[in-house]
């Protein structure tokens, strides 16, 4: 494909990485953001996301390929515009809000020819039945006719260094044929491998059917691993069995709860258009809202238990919290089980510090949690350690040599004050 000039609106954990790689394959790309202080700190080459390095950055940059900016007036002229803005849930319901305003801020700049494409999670149906007539109404112009249009959901997994944007599989699709081919085109350009599928609204279902697929089985196992504590059976152990078997089975494993945007969220979407469409519930995926959001609950209850068998009460104690982000070796703290485990402590009375070395400063995370670095003086001074993320930065042999007691959510430790959940 020749080089084109691209809109990627939105430059947080998908449009970044997005834009980065748009602008390496050798496009003219606007970063476009309505976060002025995000926008400076880009312009400045500063990365904030994990998948973006500040040289990275720094590179395109200089060669002038990208170009940071939060003027809406920057989106004039473009030839490919890819929406990647949140999509929160509020009360339950889905928040579309900055896509609206996205497809709005586009569509005064869209030209017969250009093409538009959704990366933004959502339920079926919204890229023909909100997109579509939010930029036909602001252009002047017809989807499909005058102006290309498609949704390719994002598949970026912060942290992963085994799979990236560029060797990811990226599903691909458009309103019709020739939307989905300069849909395609962009994405392959960018790209190893594109998977074309036949309609927009197949293509919004099978991101929220990965999600689903992972919420639901992370629920089971998280479910699992209360009972089987309760029952006295050690579930790891029944877990590495289980996955001795070549066919049949995946592997999940237990957990603090899920973080991030994909698994607390993107399922609740396609309950929400079942039920808003169809008037009627998807169990399956409000019962793994259920047990996947009680797991920090149930992470405090085994340390209020340990603590009460080593004679001390939660009021009063040190906790200490290693890892805030939701993941291993991420900084993405959004939706992070952390904040709800530190919430109900501080609300105990307990003194909770924290550290993480890639969450460097989080508004999510409670002020009243002190933030300390990681080292045998913090592990030796707290009452209770609790393991969230594993993060490589974290040196496990001295956790278990300083920490007087440790709870460890992710099955990393061994040793006689080394409780699993």
């Amino acid at each position: 494909m020749k080089k084109q000039r691209v809109v990627i609106a939105g430059q947080g954990y998908v449009g970044l990485p997005l834009a980065v790689r748009a602008a390496q394959a050798g496009h003219s790309v606007i970063g476009y953001d309505v976060d002025d202080e995000r926008i400076k700190r880009l312009a400045a080459g500063e990365s904030y996301v994990d998948d973006v390095s500040c040289a990275q950055l720094q590179e395109i940059l200089e060669v002038g390929v990208y170009q940071p900016s939060c003027d809406p007036r920057s989106c004039g002229g473009f030839d490919i515009a890819v929406i990647a803005v949140p999509t929160p849930l509020r009360d339950g319901t889905p928040d579309l809000r900055y896509i609206e305003d996205a497809a709005r801020t586009l569509a005064r700049y869209l030209r017969p020819g250009a093409t538009v494409a959704l990366e933004s999670t959502t339920y079926p149906g919204t890229t023909t039945e909100l997109v579509a007539p939010l930029l036909e109404e602001g252009s002047g112009l017809v989807a499909g006719v005058d102006f290309h249009l498609g949704y390719s959901p994002e598949r970026i997994d912060p942290g992963n260094r085994e799979w990236s944007l560029t060797s990811t599989p990226k599903v691909v699709s458009g309103i019709n044929a020739a939307s989905l081919e300069r849909v395609r085109a962009f994405y392959a350009s960018i790209v190893d491998s594109t998977v074309p599928v036949s309609d927009p609204k197949v293509a919004e279902l099978a991101k929220l059917l990965e999600n689903t697929f992972r919420h639901v089985n992370i629920a089971l196992v998280n479910e699992l691993a209360v009972y089987a504590h309760a029952l006295g059976i050690d579930v790891w152990e029944a877990i590495d069995a289980a996955s001795s078997k070549p066919f049949g089975f995946m592997r999940f494993t237990p957990g603090p709860g899920v973080g991030g945007h994909c698994l607390p969220i993107d399922p609740s979407y396609l309950s929400w258009r079942v039920q808003r469409t169809l008037g009627q519930s998807f169990r399956f995926v409000e019962l793994a809202n259920d047990i996947n959001n009680h797991m920090p609950d149930y992470v405090v209850r085994r340390l209020v238990a340990g603590l009460n068998r080593r004679r001390k009460a939660v009021n009063g104690s040190t906790i200490l919290l290693l890892g805030l982000a939701y993941k291993k070796n991420s900084g993405d703290a959004r939706e992070s089980p952390a904040r709800r485990v530190a919430a109900l402590l501080l609300e105990m009375g307990a003194e909770v510090r924290a550290a993480d070395p890639h969450v460097v400063e989080d508004a999510r995370v409670d002020q009243r949690v002190t933030r300390v670095a990681f080292s045998a003086e913090q592990l030796s001074a707290a009452d209770a350690v609790v393991l969230l993320a594993d993060h490589d930065a974290f040196d496990l042999d001295q956790i278990v040599e300083h920490a007087a007691y440790v709870l460890d959510t992710r099955h990393r430790l061994d040793g006689p004050d080394v409780e699993t959940i």
